[in-house]
């Protein structure tokens, strides 16, 4: 066998992995066209801030983490491709939100002006109550499931949304955000704005499956460590100047009481490993057959800027200041969150 034939042997199952991805990305960007077309005509400025805000490129994480879950449990029909665009359009929803003057005043978003710069706020406003809406709607209609489960559905993606997720948490947020908060305070604070809408995809792709309780309880797990590694990796890389182009506004948390500033850069990113490390031990339980969802968590969540200058604070200093001076050991997120527990980390 040539050499270059036995090297292609070797990385076939990643190649095969990251063309189902492709395949998989596609198919959702379909389908959420669709469900939020273009605007029929240029005066329509709602349908165009709905489409441009939906459509507009991003990672699709949390789609494809519902969609690849769902099919490794064997749920292969179509109703789980639609499952993951609501739970997408409620993402967008937030964004929408988020970046508002009176929320994280962000005028970028995904490389393009937020929707609110673009289009005025009104319809930032209205568009979002309409995808959340359609959202809803479009779970509580696919096909293929019962009444009951239908019902469970939007119950899960209701609360992810409402008091007890998004709403919640975004709200403790900006309240409580420029004061200096416990270790315990914050991390619940991203289990509800972050943490809320993975565990909302991963319990939904569970139930649509069928899943037994052992799998849907990792499940839970995994989805409560990624909520925590996605909200330490964007406040990580909220401070760096990175020379790969963020697609939004960088510096928003100087002044607010993050992780990242209660625990210093060096404990949070190894915080970040951690959480990745019991992400990726409880989907292979959950997923022991499919490897490639595994290994791909990692690859998704991790840093996308390997170590960069650290942007100065206001006094000049290349730390966070965040109105906290003390630095704080790594803690265990059990002791913040209900419902984790760290199980035996799995090397990869």
């Amino acid at each position: 066998m040539h050499l270059s034939a036995a090297l292609s042997n070797v990385h076939s199952p990643q190649t095969a992995f990251a063309d189902r991805l492709d395949a998989l990305r596609q198919q959702i960007d379909g389908r959420l066209a669709e469900l939020v077309p273009p605007p029929e005509h240029a005066g329509d400025l709602m349908g165009a801030a709905l489409h441009e805000g939906v459509l507009a490129p991003g990672k699709r994480i949390r789609p494809l983490l519902m969609v690849l879950v769902g099919r490794s449990l064997g749920q292969q029909a179509p109703v789980l491709l639609d499952l993951a665009c609501a739970v997408e359009m409620v993402h967008a929803a937030s964004l929408f939100l988020d970046d508002m003057p009176c929320m994280d005043n962000a005028r970028l978003r995904r490389g393009r002006p937020a929707v609110h710069a673009r289009y005025g706020e009104d319809i930032a406003m209205l568009g979002a109550v309409a995808l959340v809406t359609q959202a809803f709607s479009l779970v509580a209609s696919v096909e293929g499931l019962s009444g009951d489960m239908r019902a469970q559905l939007v119950r899960i993606l209701c609360n992810a949304v409402g008091m007890q997720g998004l709403v919640r948490g975004q709200y403790r947020d900006l309240r409580e955000g420029s004061a200096a908060r416990r270790f315990e305070d914050i991390a619940s604070t991203n289990q509800q704005k972050t943490g809320s809408l993975f565990s909302a995809a991963f319990e939904m792709a569970a139930l649509s499956a069928q899943a037994d309780e052992a799998t849907r309880c990792a499940l839970r797990k995994a989805a409560l460590a990624l909520g925590h590694a996605f909200q330490l990796r964007d406040d990580l890389e909220d401070g760096l100047k990175s020379p790969v182009p963020a697609g939004k506004d960088r510096n928003k948390d100087v002044g607010k009481s993050t992780l990242v500033a209660l625990m210093g850069q060096e404990a949070a990113q190894q915080s970040l490993a951690d959480h990745l490390a019991e992400a990726q031990s409880q989907l292979h339980s959950a997923l022991p057959a499919d490897e490639g969802v595994v290994l791909w968590v990692r690859k998704a969540f991790s840093l996308s800027a390997a170590p960069a200058q650290r942007a100065k604070g206001p006094d000049g200093h290349r730390e966070y200041q965040g109105g906290l001076a003390a630095r704080v050991p790594r803690a265990d997120i059990s002791a913040a969150v209900p419902g984790y527990v760290q199980g035996p980390r799995r090397v990869t």
